[in-house]
């Protein structure tokens, strides 16, 4: 028997249900504070519950850039973000003039790739942090299968960043993003998402490294004691 078209709209409504031609929504999104990479994610932001891939071909592109506007927000809301075997130290004195409060900020530092991908999961599943930063160069199918179950298990934006040839090997995580500089500008390409595909990269405006605006930043006593307040586990 035929759904009337009334009724079927009304279904359509009330569940989140994906039409193929159009973007598959997202139960939760955390905004990222871009508004033209918002339009083009499912569910407006980057997805909660859901592992996300960011392929870059070196540390400092504007990575940490394009995600700190929803960290922050994160933070706001009393939410803990886990920094999960970072290349570098987290600069306190940026992340706090970038509005992240630095005691809801814990690095994990682990020996061994196994060790991050271990403590990786635990963080996932536990539900205690909104956010997780991941950094692993070399991730096999399998391992990247059981952070995206562990992701989907909690509520956390779980970001992890690899390197560009990554883009060639299949992963399950439902969104990955591929990015480069482009001048002033970051260049995102949308590799991978639940919808259609958008063929031309977004060209996003990324403010500079927040630690290189100088006076405007803390005094060196409150650097040393912001510092002093990150997390180390």
């Amino acid at each position: 028997m035929a759904i009337p078209n009334a009724a079927l709209e009304a279904v359509l409504h009330r569940h989140p249900v994906w039409r193929g031609a159009g973007l598959a929504p997202a139960a939760r999104a955390v905004p990222s504070g871009h508004a033209a990479l918002d339009r083009e994610l499912p569910g407006g932001g980057w997805p909660a519950g859901a592992l996300t891939e960011l392929l870059c071909a070196r540390h400092g592109v504007g990575e940490l850039q394009l995600v700190m506007p929803a960290l922050a927000a994160l933070t706001r809301a009393e939410g803990r973000i886990a920094w999960l075997a970072p290349p570098h130290l987290p600069y306190a004195p940026a992340l706090a003039a970038a509005g992240l409060r630095l005691e809801l900020l814990t690095v994990v530092r682990a020996p061994g790739r196994r060790d991050a991908l271990w403590a990786a999961e635990q963080v996932l599943r536990a539900g205690a942090c909104r956010g997780l930063l991941l950094w692993l160069p070399r991730t096999g199918y399998g391992e990247l299968k059981r952070l995206a179950v562990a992701a989907e298990a909690g509520s956390a934006v779980a970001l992890l960043f690899r390197p560009p040839q990554a883009a060639q090997d299949a992963s399950p995580a439902p969104l990955r993003l591929a990015l480069e500089p482009d001048g002033a500008q970051l260049a995102v390409r949308i590799l991978k998402r639940r919808g259609a595909q958008l063929a031309a990269p977004l060209r996003l405006t990324i403010p500079r490294p927040v630690h290189a605006v100088g006076s405007t930043l803390l005094s060196p006593s409150r650097s040393r004691s912001a510092a002093a307040r990150l997390c180390l586990a």
